[in-house]
């Protein structure tokens, strides 16, 4: 993934992680009182991820060259998609893990 500048990072950053949100209490919706407290959770993590991506963002090493700086950020930009991808599969497995 790359970003053109960083406040289009905060954006992409912002808008995927609540999507991830959305979803989730969307699932809590249509699945009232069933594995809430792992839903929760997810909702959680994704905040966290959000301002640990956002810590990241603001405070680049101030001492790289410019080289340094874009891969900083392009490192984030993969952290995201893996991280994204990550809350949405957790999401995924607990709407199929059967009740025991």
């Amino acid at each position: 993934m790359i970003m053109a500048n960083i406040r289009q990072l905060k954006k992409a950053i912002d808008s995927q992680v609540y999507e991830v949100i959305a979803d989730c209490f969307t699932w809590t919706k249509v699945n009232p009182g069933k594995k809430s407290d792992e839903v929760e959770g997810i909702i959680s993590d994704a905040v966290n991820f959000r301002n640990e991506l956002m810590i990241r963002v603001n405070n680049p090493d101030p001492s790289a060259d410019p080289k340094g700086v874009k891969a900083h950020y392009q490192l984030i930009g993969k952290d995201l998609a893996s991280g994204i991808d990550s809350l949405f599969g957790r999401l995924s497995s607990v709407s199929t893990k059967k009740k025991k």
